[in-house]
């Protein structure tokens, strides 16, 4: 589980280091490939999880019909006034790679919220369930940390139309790097003798993010161990605190998910905006392919 994890999370970090600017277009689909994990687990894992908890008959009945709905929301308006506050106040203090690193740490907020709760899930799972769970699980744990990965990986990318000494469009995460334009990922100075002001995050930081995520499962499961002898998955209390666990991080990717990621990379000034008829095609593809994928696990996780 920490290996596919770590394979998800770290391999992006050193693919965008690897490739060389004429392919670099091979991980913008890839970063589409991921955004469409990350918002198949926002809608098809985490909204429908969080329903069949707060709709469980051991809770009796919930007289207020939309709550896992109002949950979610509340998810999603918190994410909102998180990067609100950012980009409105903290702009005067930090540079656009500090801000554009607040939107990835929002997305790993709700993934490792999620990760967590599947690493205890595996646990507690019954014996017959469990072989068919946990292979499906190191899919599900790869593929997130592919989305979260491709993110973190962009942190600090100028876009291709930004003019020496002009900040890139920060709606978005990873700093929208076009097709052409490979992501920095260490403390090379060369992005800040372009654009003054500008900073890249370390390696060492992004790497640092990625295996925070990577060690989440494995602490969930840690949990799971601990509370094996006592956990009942039909008592009230914790039905409602992974229902509303569930519906605050599947708010939290619908933020991140669709309008950061998706409208972000495609529609306000990203890297899909005037990409090639090719790598937009391609693109549409690793986004399809993303949620199909994603949506298939979601049988089982």
């Amino acid at each position: 589980m920490l290996a596919a994890g770590l394979i998800g999370s770290v391999g992006p970090i050193f693919l965008a280091m690897a490739l060389p600017p004429k392919f670099s277009a091979i991980f913008s689909i890839v970063k589409q490939f991921g955004t469409g994990v990350i918002i198949s687990t926002a809608f098809v894992h985490l909204y429908t999880h969080a329903t069949l908890m707060l709709t469980n008959d051991c809770l009796g009945e919930v007289k207020y019909e939309a709550t896992t709905s109002a949950i979610v929301m509340a998810g999603l308006f918190v994410s909102f006034l998180i990067e609100y506050i950012s980009h409105r106040v903290a702009k005067h203090f930090w540079g656009m790679s500090e801000n554009e690193a607040m939107a990835v740490l929002i997305l790993e907020a709700g993934i490792i919220f999620h990760s967590i709760l599947i690493g205890i899930t595996v646990v507690v799972a019954g014996d017959g369930y469990f072989v068919t769970l946990f292979v499906v699980i190191i899919f599900h744990q790869m593929f997130e940390g592919i989305a979260l990965g491709t993110r973190i990986a962009a942190i600090g990318s100028p876009t291709r139309s930004g003019s020496p000494g002009e900040k890139p469009h920060a709606h978005g995460l990873g700093g929208h790097a076009s097709a052409d334009a490979t992501p920095n990922l260490g403390d090379n100075t060369s992005n800040d003798a372009a654009n003054p002001g500008w900073k890249t995050l370390s390696l060492t930081k992004k790497l640092l993010m990625a295996i925070a995520f990577a060690i989440t499962t494995p602490i969930g499961m840690a949990i799971g161990i601990g509370v094996l002898d006592t956990f009942n998955g039909n008592d009230p209390t914790t039905l409602w605190a992974l229902g509303t666990l569930d519906a605050l991080s599947a708010g939290v990717l619908v933020w991140v998910g669709v309008v950061e990621m998706w409208a972000g990379d495609w529609i306000f000034g990203g890297e899909m905006t005037h990409s090639p008829p090719l790598v937009t095609a391609l693109g549409l593809f690793g986004l399809i392919a993303g949620m199909v994928l994603m949506s298939f696990l979601g049988k089982w996780a």
